[in-house]
């Protein structure tokens, strides 16, 4: 398995616990804020955080416009909670101006299982990974309202209004609306890097 170089978006959010989760995957990872550093990845996370402020920075930054061309072009993104909004083609609940990359065929709902008061942990079932039920943190969480015929769904979760997809692909982009990266379990991160990362990396070479 190729050892990848990991861009994690570092505006703002929790970067930092990316950035070790990719480490301890085996692969090379760092903070990214500019964009002449896009070339130099074979891919990009998109970290938990305020979504609004994310998209901000990233249009401060001259970020935004490289990471939509990067995202067309094929470059393998993941993105978690507020990355997975960051991802989202719709966002319902959108505050004012706001904006996202896009690139997944989808409509996600902000802060849809309510406020940082209804934050909880829920055992998962994600499809692509083998193993024991994965431990999903949603602090503030997105769901999935609405997706198109390319996405898949990887995982749901059941709330009182119904059961509602909370990890999809599609294609090189992978999102999640529960937060692997700040618990001890790498799995996802290991599915992102290891069967879409490194299988794209080794297409292009």
């Amino acid at each position: 398995m190729p050892r990848l170089k990991v861009g994690v978006l570092s505006l703002q959010g929790d970067f930092r616990e990316h950035i070790r989760s990719v480490e301890l995957c085996g692969h090379e990872a760092f903070g990214l804020n500019r964009a002449e550093e896009l070339q130099a990845i074979d891919a990009l996370i998109l970290p938990g955080g305020e979504s609004t402020t994310i998209a901000k920075l990233a249009r401060s930054f001259g970020l935004f416009e490289p990471i939509q061309s990067a995202i067309k072009a094929g470059l393998p993104v993941y993105g978690s909670c507020a990355g997975m909004i960051l991802l989202a083609d719709e966002i319902e609940g959108a505050a004012l101006g706001q904006e996202s990359f896009g690139g997944i065929d989808m409509k996600v709902r902000r802060n849809a299982f309510g406020r940082q008061v209804d934050s909880f942990e829920s055992d998962i079932e994600f499809r692509a990974v083998a193993g024991p039920a994965i431990r999903g943190v949603f602090i503030r969480a997105p769901w999935v309202e609405s997706l198109g015929g390319g996405v898949e769904v990887l995982a749901t979760v059941a709330s009182e209004s119904g059961i509602h997809p909370v990890a999809v692909r599609q294609g090189n982009l992978l999102a999640t609306s529960f937060h692997p990266e700040i618990t001890d379990d790498f799995r996802v991160h290991s599915f992102f890097l290891d069967e879409i990362a490194a299988k794209s990396t080794a297409t292009k070479r």
